[in-house]
């Protein structure tokens, strides 16, 4: 049983049986994740063996970086497929970063997304974008509901937590990274982490798995205290089962 003076939790444990990952980089050669397909078969049957059934890969789109389309990243959904027998029911969507280049996207093309209308977006993490309650906006005018990946993880808002709430108000939902929870981005990440569970901000979770390291932080403890609103937000995922 998991409670608020459970101080010996492991990540894995947290982690119920069909759950469902929204964020992770599983995809061969496509980022700066998974480099083949063994890779791939690698990091799908480690989240397996952690009580994932569902996962959608999010291959990051970002300009001049990382300049994926929805038909490379279906080419390399396809080849993994065809090459490996994956023990997970996997789709996939995208990871949008907010640059120059995604205003373009999103008013030109459809974007790919984790169910329905709810795309992923992140933002840089050394500033935000000028603009990025416009953007959000006129994301949502669009039709689509942006789910803003690992808000812990910009540490230019932790000092500012109000802007935590503002983006909430704005109408972006927020997916906490399951490993920001025991540390591996650092303790301010996971201080942040856990303010942002307790303030009752956080709506869904994803592993954000690039390869093994990624893996084996499961294994580590939580440093969540009250793990109730991590287990609440882990429960909510089961929204993207197909």
């Amino acid at each position: 049983m998991f409670g608020i003076f459970n101080k010996k939790t492991f990540l894995r444990d947290l982690i119920p049986d069909g759950h469902v990952d929204i964020h992770c980089h599983v995809l061969p050669g496509i980022d700066d994740g998974a480099a083949t397909t063994d890779d791939s078969l690698f990091l799908t049957q480690s989240l397996s063996k952690f009580g994932f059934t569902h996962c959608v890969a999010t291959p990051h789109i970002m300009g001049s970086t990382w300049e994926n389309t929805p038909e490379s990243i279906s080419s390399a959904y396809q080849k993994l497929n065809t090459e490996k027998e994956i023990p997970l029911n996997l789709r996939y969507a995208a990871e949008y970063m907010i640059d120059p280049n995604f205003t373009k996207l999103y008013q030109t093309e459809k974007l790919l997304t984790l169910k329905d209308n709810y795309v992923l977006i992140e933002i840089s993490y050394l500033n935000p974008p000028v603009q990025l309650f416009d953007i959000l906006f006129e994301l949502q005018v669009a039709g689509y509901q942006p789910v803003l990946a690992h808000p812990e993880r910009y540490i230019y808002y932790h000092k500012k937590f109000d802007q935590y709430q503002r983006i909430k108000n704005s109408g972006c939902l927020m997916q906490l990274n399951l490993l920001s929870t025991v540390g591996y981005y650092g303790p301010a990440v996971a201080d942040a982490a856990q303010k942002l569970l307790k303030a009752g901000l956080i709506d869904f979770v994803g592993s954000d798995v690039h390869h093994e390291k990624h893996i084996l932080a499961f294994d580590q403890k939580t440093l969540v205290k009250d793990t109730k609103p991590l287990q609440e937000a882990i429960a909510r995922n089961q929204f993207f089962k197909p």
